[in-house]
Parts: C-alpha cells; structure tokens; sequence
C-alpha cells in the first residue's frame, strides 16, 4: 500500500476526530484545555485544522497531551490507511 500526503492528512483527521468523539470533547473544550498549558488557538482555528488533516507536529502532540492520548496502535493506523486507500 502506498499513502499519499492527502492520505496521511485524512487520518490525522479521523485519528483525531475519533478521539473527540469518544471523549465527547468539542473544538471549544479542546481550545480550552490547550490554553491551560499556554497554547493559544480559537475553536474555530482548530476545527479549520483538524478537518483539512493539517497541522504541526507541535500541535498534535500538544493535543494529544491535553486529551491524554497514551497510544496509537500500528494496527489502527494500518486499518485506517488501508480504508482510506481504497
């Protein structure tokens, strides 16, 4: 299986989306929690981002500090390139 940039972008969008949803945490609680630990970008910033699957390393692992995201497992990520390759 060969990933295109686009392909990386849609599952950093679902990867993330995910985990929103199943922590039932919305662009304004993420916006909030970031700004607890001194990074500062409006709900409306992070929507923009995470929907086109682009954005800073920095920021996503600022993200998954405050969502407190332990893992990522290859398998799911493996799953996730191979349905959006298809």
């Amino acid at each position: 299986m060969q990933a295109r940039a686009n392909d990386w972008r849609k599952l950093v969008q679902r990867l993330l989306k995910a985990e929103l949803s199943k922590k039932g945490i919305k662009y304004q609680d993420l916006s909030d929690k970031l700004a607890g630990i001194g990074v500062d970008q409006s709900a409306d910033n992070l929507r923009n981002k995470v929907n086109k699957g682009i954005l800073g390393a920095d920021l996503l692992l600022q993200i998954m500090f405050v969502l407190n995201i332990k893992h990522i497992r290859h398998e799911d990520i493996e799953d996730m390139l191979e349905d959006i390759c298809d």
